[in-house]
């Protein structure tokens, strides 16, 4: 049976990003990541973690979805979208009233229609430009 709980490994978490095809990095960074994120989410099969969801949110106007990540041998059984929806939840249980929250994401190539179906909007379009990012390396030479 699988089970949504809000806790989750720096192992497992690489481990996830591993099976999914995404970049590596330290240990350490991965549990910056992880205890410094407003919301994790991890879909478990028994002990295994198949699914993880990484919530951050200022607490004002911007709120980032990240790391929508499922298990390969477990897409296409809804976990990725009870992810998302526990994440647009929390949001809305969390905002004070009249706030308006601005929730942002960068989808994998190929992903876009699945976000579509919640919502988002694809960018660039008649007002937005692409979204962008870049990655920042850092070795010994730059320290």
């Amino acid at each position: 049976m699988i089970q949504f709980v809000d806790y989750i490994t720096a192992e497992e978490y690489m481990s996830l990003r591993k099976k999914v095809g995404w970049c590596d990095f330290p240990l350490e960074e991965a549990q910056a990541g992880i205890d410094n994120a407003y919301m994790i989410n991890c879909a478990r099969d028994e002990e295994k973690a198949i699914g993880i969801v990484r919530l951050l949110w200022d607490g004002g106007y911007i709120a980032f979805l990240s790391d929508v990540i499922v298990d390969p041998e477990y897409q296409g059984r809804g976990i990725g979208k009870k992810l998302v929806e526990s994440c647009i939840s929390k949001i809305k249980a969390d905002a004070k009233l009249g706030y308006k929250v601005k929730m942002c994401l960068l989808a994998a190539k190929g992903k876009e229609p699945f976000y579509e179906k919640f919502g988002f909007k694809g960018r660039p379009n008649d007002k937005l430009g692409a979204g962008m990012d870049q990655w920042i390396m850092f070795d010994e030479e730059m320290n």
